[in-house]
């Protein structure tokens, strides 16, 4: 693919990933090869793109950050496919708290430290070891490079390879995002980070004996009361109230 058929990323889709396939094919990418496979298979140019920091050079056009742009949606395609195809009774709700949690920045540095990322900046990045060394301290660098890593695998093998080989990569992620205690509280921050504002929480009612209270609290985002929940904890009705609030934007007005 070249870089004039970007803008037709959507319909670059192989429509057979909308049907359901084997369960094996969600698991492991085509042949075999895992994220970081690919990624040692990218083009010289191009993986030293990706791993480019934007101080690094004199224009910011030189640096990660388109692919790190282009990735960013890739991975949200390849996760929100695969969530429907494995999820077939989960409504859109649903849905889009699974993928809040997959796609999150605290997701994407876990993964960029599980596959490598951090030593692959060490090996190749085109910078001084002095500034290799503080990029892999960073973790936002890290999230970053990994999106842009899975721009450039995409850009190279195609969408459905990258999907497989990103899926594998976060395996670990989406399973507990559906059978673990998911931050619901993080998962909304995220989500809503892009539009410059960030959920308001306020704590509502209290009822019970003092031994046994039950706290009410409510969620805002841009001034709009998007989730209401309880819990025996101030922090617990705090993540009930955000639970219902990813729902919420969901069904009303979809983010990312």
């Amino acid at each position: 693919m070249n870089r004039r058929e970007l803008p037709a990323l959507v319909r670059a889709v192989p429509a057979r990933i909308f049907q359901r396939p084997p369960r094996s094919a969600v698991l492991r990418p085509l042949g075999g090869a895992t994220f970081i496979d690919l990624v040692r298979q990218l083009p010289p140019d191009l993986l030293e793109l990706a791993l480019t920091h934007s101080s690094w050079v004199d224009c910011r056009v030189q640096s990660y950050e388109r692919l790190e742009f282009l990735g960013d949606s890739v991975l949200g395609l390849a996760v929100a496919s695969t969530l429907w195809q494995r999820y077939p009774d989960s409504g859109e709700g649903e849905l889009a708290r699974l993928k809040a949690f997959v796609v999150s920045r605290a997701s994407c540095v876990q993964v960029a430290e599980r596959v490598g990322v951090g030593q692959l900046i060490l090996e190749r990045a085109p910078a001084p070891n002095p500034k290799r060394k503080e990029a892999v301290a960073n973790q936002t660098i890290l999230g970053n490079v990994l999106e842009a890593l899975i721009g450039a695998v995409f850009l190279t093998h195609g969408f459905e390879q990258a999907r497989l080989a990103v899926i594998d990569a976060f395996e670990e992620q989406m399973s507990f995002a559906a059978t673990g205690h998911v931050d619901h509280k993080t998962c909304l921050q995220e989500l809503v980070a892009p539009r410059g504002t960030q959920p308001i929480y306020r704590l509502v009612g209290e009822t019970g004996p003092a031994h046994a209270r039950v706290f009410t609290s409510e969620v805002s985002v841009e001034g709009i009361v998007r989730g209401c929940g309880t819990g025996t904890t101030i922090k617990m009705s705090e993540q009930k109230a955000a639970e219902e609030a990813l729902v919420s934007l969901a069904a009303r007005d979809p983010v990312g």
